[in-house]
């Protein structure tokens, strides 16, 4: 298993001149970024950061910004990605979560130095921390360590043959735990990665076009992102150079990969499934599809081993975060809070037990939007269900006014992008007199829901 913070220095030791990372406007080699990465990693040194140090990286998708998180990694430190579309209110709750040290809003403004102390990190030290969605209204950060990352990454690229001609498309922000695989996939395989730009990521036809004309050969995003590019930006029509495919993040329906399968016969495709606290613990390679089941989510990958406790999904093995940052260590397989069922050898998904949605293709907790439209001064108490299914799943907030002021969705939109990132804004309202409540007082969202549909 590859440590790391070597994969890239390991790269330009092999092939110094090859392409590491296109940025919409440059091109760096593995060369390059292995000595930006070494300055920066001096330069965070002169300044006091130290092993176990937590960097928050609040900056675009960029080659510098690539760097920097190398650069904490070879010193030991902690980066944690925070992506700008996020509102300042919860930009300002991470980093009071964090305690970083430093805070990085332009990485070329950090300063640099020569000759770094690399630190040979523990397996079960935190690389990085990724902030998802919190049952209470605040973010939570899962704490990976370098053996949960390595066990991943190392499984991955043996599992999809990358080598050193392919070329990876990055289109998850650095937040999302997708983007791990592509950068560090590509570090390890010494292969190129192409960052999507973010006036680009949300429009159909000109990621089909980005995917096209830069010969990305491996391609991983969310479905609802590739179903939109199927739909709305030509994907099918159009010649390209994948030869890997891999969604994960939501389910993806069976008679749209169907398609996607008559139309690309050579290209691997590939259903990888796992929260955030287990990086993918599961993989589907995609050979035959039945429309009328769901796809699978396959079988165990990275070493891990799978159990179905009560039908909840719990995993066990090395890629099993540490823990919550700020919170006592992990202890134990964990329990995702996701349905399974086992099919003819393999996992399929059948939904939550709890009030976590798969939502735009992230993980979200309902709660945590309740709390943030409980904040408006005109709702007294409000709940947010699902409406519809899969990818065409919406947010509706049913909210019962504070006073005879009625809430409108246009303000409750506003107070919530103040507060909350942009996949996490209601779609629709309902104003009610009262929230039918259970038997024991709860609120009763089995009604809630039966009223939406």
């Amino acid at each position: 298993m590859t440590a790391l913070h070597r994969l890239v220095s390991e790269a330009a030791g092999r092939t110094p001149q090859a392409p590491a990372i296109h940025d919409g406007t440059t091109t760096i080699t593995y060369e390059e970024l292995d000595d930006r990465a070494n300055r920066l990693a001096a330069g965070l040194q002169q300044h006091n950061v130290r092993r176990g140090d937590r960097i928050v990286i609040h900056a675009d998708k960029s080659a510098d910004t690539i760097a920097l998180m190398q650069a904490a990694l070879r010193i030991g430190a902690i980066y944690v990605p925070v992506a700008p579309a996020n509102p300042k209110a919860r930009v300002d709750k991470i980093i009071k979560s964090a305690r970083p040290k430093l805070v990085v809003t332009d990485p070329r403004t950090v300063p640099t130095g020569t000759a770094p102390e690399i630190h040979e990190p523990e397996p079960d030290d935190p690389a990085y921390v990724l902030y998802t969605s919190g049952s209470t209204g605040e973010p939570k950060g899962v704490c990976i360590s370098h053996r949960n990352a390595e066990a991943f990454v190392t499984w991955a690229v043996a599992e999809t043959g990358l080598h050193q001609g392919d070329r990876l498309s990055n289109h998850a922000p650095f937040n999302f735990d997708l983007s791990v695989f592509d950068l560090y996939g590509a570090f390890h395989a010494g292969a190129a990665v192409d960052l999507v730009p973010s006036d680009v990521a949300y429009n159909p036809a000109e990621l089909t076009e980005f995917l096209v004309t830069r010969g990305i050969t491996v391609w991983y995003s969310v479905p609802s992102a590739l179903l939109l590019m199927m739909r709305q930006g030509g994907l099918l029509n159009r010649n390209n150079a994948l030869r890997v495919c891999i969604f994960a993040g939501e389910p993806f329906p069976s008679d749209q990969v169907l398609e996607l399968r008559k139309a690309w016969p050579n290209t691997r495709l590939f259903n990888w499934y796992g929260p955030t606290e287990t990086n993918v613990c599961t993989s589907y390679e995609v050979h035959d599809v039945d429309p009328s089941r769901p796809l699978p989510i396959g079988t165990p990958s990275c070493g891990n081993t799978i159990d179905l406790v009560d039908g909840e999904i719990v995993v066990d093995g090395p890629t099993v975060m540490l823990g919550y940052w700020g919170e006592p260590p992990h202890q134990g397989p964990y329990r995702t809070g996701d349905l399974g069922r086992r099919t003819n050898g393999v996992l399929e998904y059948a939904g939550r037990r709890d009030a976590m949605v798969k939502v735009r293709g992230h993980r979200v907790e309902l709660g945590e939007i309740e709390t943030a439209l409980a904040s408006h001064p005109d709702v007294g108490a409000v709940a947010v269900v699902v409406k519809g299914t899969g990818l065409d799943a919406k947010l509706h907030a049913v909210v019962v006014p504070r006073t005879d002021k009625r809430p409108g969705l246009v303000g409750l939109k506003r107070h919530c992008a103040e507060r909350l990132p942009s996949y996490m804004i209601i779609d629709s309202l309902a104003v009610v007199a009262e929230l039918p409540r259970t038997a024991n007082g709860k609120t009763d969202r089995t009604a809630l829901s039966r009223g939406i549909q």
